[in-house]
């Protein structure tokens, strides 16, 4: 058995004990006060009162102990004779015995209510409490949806700014470029001017002079240098054509890219001693103006890269259609060039090949370029062709 039962065993047994003490207490003291009553019961019922508060007795406990006490008091006190006023005086003796415990419940029943009030004055309090903690909660769930869409769109434009500090700088190297594109364009305009055109017309005047300041000049003399020089005017004028149709081929505009591109291999085949088998899908004579002039100086810059770097033989140009584009392929059988050295290199050798790339991307398209040692250069261009387009 262990501890705590032992102890509830003793104490249940001295309570026992005491209430059985203060029983007999309770005949006795009724006993004495039913022998001689007097008009003060007072003073030894309420200590009895007390005794039984101090036991923790109720109302109820005590009116079966007056109970018990009346019974055993019943053979010597006749309580059913009203004349002698025995029950009168035992009523009045518990009265008396009753007023600790009235008075202890009384207390107890305003400490009770009091303990109500604060109850409810604390629930009250703990729903307000609730209340603002669920404000509470509310407002810090907001202001972290706040800070997460700062820290979210500060990141945005963190990223923006990055984005558009990248294409500024894109744009001054592109800038940079473009100048140094035209300026080798210039460089390319007049040497083409002075070594051609100018030695032309030098040699023009020279002709003419000695026309001019001639001792004897019999008539056939005179028709050789003139046989000489009209094929220098000749050479000229088409000195002056090609140069033309290189800076911008009428015939693109007035009959197309395809008749466009044929004038040109057949001039620069003829010129640079290789051969260019052309096959064109007719149907991008329906691209737009801006898109037909992007493949044609795409086709340009390919081509006289290879005529100027690759020492090939043999190019092949080949317009096709796809199921959603327009694909455009330069491929030749000439040496080859590390395609990603060239466009990182700095300087103008990287101009033709950032040219191309940025006029096709200008158009939506794409660019892309392979080049493997035994198997020559292919530029190969794709831009955007509706599907709905039917092909002629």
């Amino acid at each position: 058995m262990n501890t705590p039962l032992r102890k509830f065993e003793r104490d249940a047994r001295a309570m026992k004990a005491g209430r059985a003490r203060l029983s007999a207490r309770y005949l006795t003291a009724l006993r004495t006060h039913l022998a001689n009553p007097g008009p003060e019961p007072a003073a030894a019922a309420r200590n009895l009162g007390h005794a039984a508060l101090g036991k923790g007795m109720v109302t109820l406990d005590l009116a079966i102990m007056h109970q018990q006490a009346v019974v055993a008091l019943a053979p010597s006190f006749d309580f059913a004779r009203i004349r002698n006023g025995a029950l009168f005086q035992a009523g009045a003796f518990f009265t008396e015995a009753l007023i600790p415990l009235e008075v202890s419940q009384r207390s107890r029943r305003e400490i009770n209510t009091q303990l109500q009030q604060r109850n409810a004055t604390l629930h009250a309090h703990t729903t307000a409490l609730a209340q603002a903690n669920r404000r509470l909660e509310r407002e810090v769930a907001r202001r972290e949806t706040s800070e997460t869409a700062v820290r979210q769109g500060r990141a945005h434009y963190q990223t923006l700014f990055l984005g558009s500090q990248i294409m500024q700088k894109r744009l001054r190297q592109l800038t940079r470029q473009i100048l140094t594109a035209q300026e080798e364009e210039r460089k390319k305009i007049s040497r083409e001017l002075h070594d051609e055109v100018v030695q032309i017309l030098v040699g023009i005047n020279v002709e003419l002079s000695t026309l001019t300041y001639g001792n004897s000049p019999d008539l056939p003399h005179l028709k050789d240098k003139i046989t000489r020089t009209q094929r220098l005017v000749e050479h000229s004028v088409e000195a002056v054509h090609r140069f033309a149709r290189e800076l911008r081929p009428a015939v693109l505009d007035d009959l197309g890219l395809i008749p466009a591109l044929r004038t040109y291999c057949e001039s620069l085949a003829e010129r640079k001693k290789f051969r260019i088998h052309l096959t064109a899908f007719g149907g991008v004579e329906t691209l737009a103006g801006d898109k037909r002039t992007v493949l044609f100086r795409v086709a340009q810059e390919a081509l006289t890269n290879v005529a100027r770097h690759a020492r090939a033989t043999h190019v092949r140009l080949t317009i096709s259609r796809l199921p959603a584009a327009i694909r455009m392929e330069i491929a030749d059988n000439g040496k080859s060039f590390p395609v990603q050295q060239v466009f990182g290199a700095k300087g103008h050798k990287r101009l033709g090949l950032v040219g191309m790339r940025e006029r096709v991307e200008m158009v939506g398209g794409s660019l892309t370029i392979e080049s493997a040692l035994g198997q020559g250069t292919t530029v190969r261009a794709e831009l955007p062709f509706p599907a709905e387009i039917p092909s002629p």
